[in-house]
């Protein structure tokens, strides 16, 4: 419970113009210093281990190991949805490494909407809203891909895509699979 609320007061006070700016703990007992990720692409991924979703871990790995060296996959346990991961952050990483072989990083568990969000979500929902503006609305798929990027994170395993240089580029929506084609493009 101490790493939890550490992790959590850790999260609240750090802020950043830039994805590298940020610092969250790991579920390793690490720190996670995005700053570390600086040439390569970034996906920040939702997660929870009891949702509809949770099987994307196995294609979230196949990704990672994929594109390793090119793409870092970073998980956010979260239990905003459904209560869908109630477990402490040994239990999450228990869960992760023995049902999917989990080896990309995961951060401890944090708040991904609401009052308590996570500034590093806070920042990338921002980000989102920015994407949103360059899209020019003129069809009714514009439309709707923007009234989405101003709310991204509406469910578990909503994917944000960052460039080699930390600039948001992507939302995956969360049934989108993380092995698809569409993903994939990205990252050739």
């Amino acid at each position: 419970m101490k790493t939890f609320l550490a992790g959590l007061l850790l999260c609240f006070t750090l802020t950043g113009g830039s994805i590298y700016d940020f610092k969250v703990p790991g579920l390793d007992g690490n720190d996670i210093d995005f700053s570390a990720y600086k040439g390569r692409k970034i996906m920040i991924v939702n997660t929870a281990s009891q949702c509809g979703n949770t099987p994307q871990y196995k294609d979230l790995e196949a990704l990672f190991e994929k594109y390793k060296g090119k793409l870092v996959i970073v998980g956010f346990p979260a239990n905003n949805f459904g209560a869908q991961e109630p477990g402490s952050n040994t239990e999450i990483k228990e869960f992760c490494t023995k049902n999917y072989g989990v080896s990309f990083p995961m951060a401890e568990k944090v708040s991904v909407k609401g009052d308590d969000i996570c500034p590093l979500y806070k920042w990338l929902i921002d980000q989102s809203k920015e994407l949103a503006k360059s899209i020019p609305g003129t069809t009714s798929k514009d439309l709707v891909w923007k009234r989405y990027l101003s709310n991204p994170v509406d469910w578990n395993f909503t994917k944000f895509l960052l460039d080699e240089d930390g600039k948001l580029i992507a939302v995956f929506h969360n049934k989108v699979n993380p092995m698809s084609d569409e993903v994939q493009g990205y990252l050739k």
